[in-house]
């Protein structure tokens, strides 16, 4: 089974770059007899816009393609990248953040 994903940031509309990338990655899905995701990278605040993402669902929407659902937003999952990254601490395969 086949899984892919689009991952479009809500700080602006789609261009013929993000249409290309959704439309060959949900063909690709379908054609392996599996499941196209989409993932809202929305966890730059000051950038990220509810009207784009609206815009994003809709133009992907009239292109004909088909997400699993829920859309998965970057923003509702900070809590499995905190897990994530604690078992990476655990094995010591954290790389150091310099602040």
């Amino acid at each position: 089974m086949v899984r892919t994903r689009f991952a479009p940031s809500p700080t602006g509309l789609l261009h013929i770059g993000h249409a290309y990338s959704a439309l060959f990655s949900e063909r690709a899905a379908r054609e392996g007899n599996g499941a196209f995701l989409l993932r809202i990278e929305d966890i730059d605040p000051a950038r990220c816009r509810a009207n784009f993402e609206t815009a994003i669902l809709e133009d992907l929407a009239w292109l004909g393609l088909k997400w699993l659902r829920p859309v998965r937003r970057q923003s509702d999952n900070y809590a499995d990248y905190e897990r994530a990254l604690d078992k990476l601490d655990d094995k010591g395969l954290r790389y150091p953040v310099a602040v």
